[in-house]
Formats: C-alpha cells, sequence, structure tokens
C-alpha cells in the first residue's frame, strides 16, 4: 500500500484562529481608519484574505491592506489561537500508523507556521498561499492520501486530487454543504477522526 500522507486545512479544521484574526482585523481598522466587521469577517474564515479584504477596502487599496494585515498579524494573530478539539489527537493518530500529516492552507507558509509552532503540532510538511482545486497540486506532489477540511473549497481540492475529502462541520460550512460539496465522510468535529481513520483509509485505498 502507498505511504499514509495525511493532508489538514488550518483555520477551523486544526486551529481556532478566529480570536486572534477578529484581533488583527481590529487592529487593521484602528491604523487604516477604514471599518472591518471583525465579527463577521472570521464568520466566513476559509477563502484567501484578499477575498475578504476586498469586502471593506476598494479596489485600489486591496493590496496595501493586505500588506499591512500580514505586518499586524503575528502581533495579534498567534497568543489568541487554540487547537480545535481533537487537532493534537488527528495528527497522533495518524503519526501511529506510521503516516505523514501535511498542512496545505490559503494562508501564507510564514504565518501558518507561527501558529503550529505556537501550539506545538508536528506537521511534516506545509504549504501555504493555495485555496480550493490549487491545493490538489500539493496534495498529489506529496502524495495525499486524503484531506480533511471544514470549507466546501477544501472538498473540492480532494476531487481534484483525486483522494477522499473529509469535511468536519466547525468551520463556516454545514455538514449537508460538506456532504453536497463531495465528502465521503463528513465528522462533527476531529475528536471522531482517530475512530474514523482506518474506515476512511480504506476508502482511499480501495479508490
Amino acid at each position: 500500500m502507498p505511504p499514509l500522507m495525511v493532508g489538514f486545512d488550518l483555520d477551523m479544521t486544526l486551529v481556532d484562529s478566529r480570536p486572534g484574526i477578529a484581533a488583527a482585523y481590529r487592529a487593521l481598522t484602528a491604523l487604516t481608519g477604514v471599518p472591518v466587521d471583525a465579527d463577521l469577517a472570521v464568520s466566513r474564515l476559509g477563502p484567501p484574505l484578499r477575498t475578504e479584504i476586498a469586502h471593506w477596502f476598494r479596489p485600489e487599496q486591496v493590496d496595501e491592506a493586505v500588506g499591512t494585515f500580514r505586518e499586524l498579524y503575528p502581533a495579534y494573530a498567534i497568543t489568541p489561537t487554540l487547537p480545535m478539539p481533537g487537532a493534537e489527537a488527528a495528527i497522533g493518530a495518524v503519526h501511529g500508523r506510521g503516516g505523514r500529516v501535511m498542512v496545505v492552507t490559503s494562508k501564507l507558509g510564514r504565518l501558518a507556521k507561527l501558529h503550529l509552532d505556537h501550539l506545538g503540532l508536528a506537521v511534516d510538511e506545509l504549504v501555504g498561499d493555495l485555496f480550493a482545486e490549487q491545493k490538489a497540486t500539493a496534495l498529489r506532489e506529496h502524495g495525499g492520501t486524503l484531506y480533511v477540511g471544514d470549507h466546501v473549497a477544501d472538498m473540492a481540492a480532494a476531487q481534484a486530487a483525486g483522494i477522499p475529502g473529509v469535511g468536519v462541520a466547525t468551520g463556516p460550512c454545514t455538514k449537508d454543504e460538506l456532504s453536497a460539496a463531495g465528502a465521503h465522510v463528513v465528522l462533527d468535529d476531529l475528536t471522531g477522526f482517530p475512530g474514523a481513520l482506518d474506515r476512511i483509509i480504506g476508502l482511499a485505498w480501495e479508490g
């Protein structure tokens, strides 16, 4: 059988970054004077930062606002972030089966690494700045067996990579939405992942 490599999304899959990202948006508002509804912004995490920034800033301001937000991010967004329930056990379950773990996220890799290092989440590979079907490139390159995420775009990534998608209903998308987007399995959260892993691996290798 091929080596086990399990991919995870980051925000609202492995980590609850809402408090920190909200704090960074509030700092962005204070610095630029452009009002951003931080609570609304963090209720729809998943797409690239530029997508959210474009809701609040004029088109000619977006590039600068993205850059400013990323400069603010380390000071505001890292410390308040917590692991999602079951995240550490999910990673441990993969490693316990001799597998490897990769994170594929729309967040810049250097910022994602700050989260992983701060929380001590032991992943083997990290690829950032990819969204939806773009993630399939990294999943194929690293031999992904399956991909776990909270967003319908994550299920699109798994489909594009030709591997099972595992949905966790901990982000902006419901269980029904994740299923409709092609998830092979949908879990309430990652606490159910270790118990379901062997069955999910079986789906991947049967495919």
